[in-house]
């Protein structure tokens, strides 16, 4: 078996986890125990996805979403404190990377979304960007992208129009980054992706001009954090599973 340091301690250099200013502490986040021979990782840390890695036997539970974000509640009670008591109780260490996996080249969230989308020329807008854009070859139209997001994803994206009736330039970022709307029009981008909607998001496509795709939080960052696992377990040996927590949002 591995020990939980030697796979964080790689991980944090992977991400290039110190060139990022988080709102979260990235890494390990619950130490429990030294070794690990099962990662099991989902999107967030929630209850359900503690209790389906215990199930699993995990050793290590590898989530994109964590705990002890900024101006959060911080003693270890209610919700927060019966997490943490399942941790300990099952065994289970929790290790946590939030913009540096949405951020990764490779096996990032953004990386990792346009490869299902199938767009092999996407591109950060410059190094370490949380924001994504890609020029397709053919025109394409708001139908036709809902479609293909729709595929990829297994849900239908909010469309809110804003753009032309084809377009070509296409940015997006996954999670909670509806606000990168404004400079991905100020780059001259004719449809933004993100996951999440607010209600200002819908003002701001019709008067910059550009469409907005809300794709769902959870659904667009399914991806880089079973890339991570994948990675981790080929190059430690140990086995790695997915737990796929619904979520509507």
């Amino acid at each position: 078996m591995v020990t939980v340091s030697e796979i964080t301690s790689f991980t944090d250099t992977f991400l290039n986890t110190a060139n990022f200013n988080d709102y979260c502490p990235n890494g390990l986040q619950v130490e429990v125990k030294a070794s690990v021979g099962k990662i099991v990782s989902a999107v967030t840390a929630s209850q359900a996805a503690i209790q389906a890695a215990a199930e699993a036997e995990a050793d290590l539970l590898l989530v994109h979403h964590g705990y002890f974000w900024k101006n959060e509640s911080q003693p270890l009670t209610g919700m927060k404190g019966r997490r943490i008591k399942a941790l300990y109780e099952n065994g289970i260490n929790l290790a946590a990377w939030h913009l540096p996996l949405d951020a990764h080249p490779q096996v990032g969230n953004n990386a990792q979304l346009a490869k299902r989308l199938r767009w092999k020329n996407a591109t950060p807008v410059e190094e370490d960007s949380l924001l994504w854009q890609v020029e397709l070859e053919a025109a394409e139209t708001a139908c036709g992208l809902t479609q293909l997001i729709e595929g990829a994803l297994g849900r239908e994206p909010q469309h809110i129009a804003g753009g032309p009736i084809q377009f070509k330039k296409i940015g997006w970022c996954t999670g909670a980054a509806q606000s990168y709307i404004e400079q991905a029009a100020e780059l001259g981008l004719q449809a933004f992706i993100s996951g999440e909607v607010s209600e200002n998001t819908t003002h701001a496509a019709r008067e910059l001009g550009i469409h907005y795709f809300a794709a769902g939080h959870h659904a667009t960052e399914r991806y880089g954090i079973q890339a991570l696992g994948n990675l981790l377990a080929d190059k430690f040996s140990v086995t790695h599973e997915f737990i796929e927590i619904s979520n509507p949002v």
